[in-house]
């Protein structure tokens, strides 16, 4: 039985778990693929860490871009994360020896997704990043060939188990913000600087890699509509509450007549969704296709989890499935054209503080009328504080508003009208509401 020889970069959690997964599943790995697969090489920062897993007959480099032309490999596996080097140069350097890669680096496919695939297929190489996206999920592969048949119209989902951490724990335990970032970061669920999380970088960046495989186009971070998750309140989650909503940070990409729509921000979610009801740090995608729609749902992070997803590549490399890594040739990948997002179209929930004095209500129901927005709903609480207005005073009391479906453009303006006339404190809180 041949023997399928990987070079594995970073051991981390995620590394040390496909080592040990790979030990453990071998017997099995090998009557599904006819091979052995086996890690020979390794590279990491630490030799000397103890990582619970016997690396003592593997070779040790202390350079990654040494590993990735080790002639004797066969599979080069990146886990070290960051857009830049050494991940982006061993990963070149694997590919242009004509071999496959593994990785789970969503940010440098974000970045040079496209560059790197390019490599593959001019040196017979190949690209593989199950991992990249939602975790274990196995929702590149779904859209790269068992959906192939089907014209995609949009996919979204819950791409960040920490922003789905703080939200469900605020929402469900009634805690500030804050408090439940803290937490997350006291469980290791989000980093000691959580920004690239909480303000949806990482989120935009799986969306893009979402946003190729479904419709067929270039990557293209650069293009995404990005807001986090840090200005939500307590009070805006009771309120969602109150409408029939839940609050999650989606990542969205809509097939539209001007464009692809992509966008990552906070959003309410009927709670008879399916992704309404996914919790905790799991992740989930829904996919609408004009033949099947469907929601997968399951971890999107963790050593176990992710290790799936890249053992679950390797797998496929020993079968000798190596097809074009964003389910085309580079070059029948369409420009991701652009739909603004002043376009977009829904309805909204606006939170103001407003001053409390004659005449002030009627001044917001004139401003969002001139911009031919409706209103569902618009309810006064007081004080302001208490219903999450952060820098007001005393005598200033929230207004609620719900509009029917308007548009991004119509909102943003008579918002600044409003600014512009003195009846509100501090920047309103918008959030866009998801319906069927």
């Amino acid at each position: 039985m041949s023997q399928l020889k990987i070079g594995l970069a970073g051991l981390g959690t995620v590394g040390a778990a496909v080592v040990g997964m790979l030990e453990r599943r071998a017997g099995e790995i090998a009557a599904r693929t006819g091979r052995t697969v086996k890690v020979v090489a390794v590279s990491a920062r630490s030799k000397s860490k103890d990582r619970g897993v016997d690396l003592s007959a593997v070779r040790w480099y202390d350079d990654p871009v040494e590993l990735a032309r080790d002639p004797d490999i066969d599979v080069f596996v990146e886990l070290m994360g960051g857009e830049g080097d050494p991940a982006r140069a061993a990963v070149t350097a694997a590919l242009q020896a004509g071999r496959a890669v593994v990785t789970a680096n969503k940010a440098l496919l974000a970045r040079h997704g496209l560059e790197l695939a390019k490599i593959a297929e001019a040196s017979g190489g190949s690209l593989h990043f199950e991992a990249a996206v939602a975790g274990g999920i196995p929702i590149v592969k779904t859209l790269r060939e068992a959906l192939g048949g089907n014209r995609i119209g949009r996919v979204s989902g819950i791409l960040n188990g920490t922003c789905n951490y703080i939200l469900t724990r605020m929402a469900d335990e009634k805690l500030a913000f804050d408090t439940c970032l803290s937490e997350a970061q006291r469980l290791g669920y989000a980093e000691a600087d959580p920004t690239f999380d909480i303000d949806g970088h990482d989120t935009a960046h799986k969306l893009a890699l979402l946003t190729s495989l479904a419709f067929g186009t270039q990557v293209d971070a650069d293009s995404i509509y990005v807001e986090g998750i840090r200005s939500l309140t307590l009070a805006d989650l009771e309120a969602a509450d109150e409408l029939g909503f839940n609050v999650k940070l989606l990542g969205v990409a809509v097939r539209t007549d001007e464009g692809i729509e992509q966008r990552v921000h906070p959003t309410m979610v009927p709670k008879g969704w399916p992704i309404a009801q996914v919790s905790g740090v799991t992740n989930a995608v829904a996919v609408d296709g004009d033949a099947v729609n469907l929601t997968l749902v399951g971890p999107g992070a963790g050593g176990a989890a992710t290790a799936s997803a890249v053992v679950g590549d390797l797998i496929d490399v020993a079968k000798g499935n190596r097809g074009f890594a964003f389910g085309l040739p580079v070059s029948a990948l369409e420009p991701c054209e652009r739909a603004p997002m002043q376009r977009h179209g829904g309805g909204y929930y606006i939170r103001l503080a407003a001053v409390n004095k004659p005449g002030t209500a009627a001044t917001i129901a004139g401003r969002m009328a001139e911009e031919g927005i409706s209103l569902a709903s618009i309810v006064q609480r007081q004080p302001a504080r208490a219903a999450g207005a952060k820098t007001v005073g005393p005598e200033d009391v929230a207004v609620i508003l719900i509009t029917y479906a308007t548009t991004e453009d119509a909102v943003r303006k008579a918002i600044d009208a409003i600014e512009a006339d003195g009846v509100i404190v501090g920047r309103p809180q918008v959030i866009r509401i998801e319906k069927d």
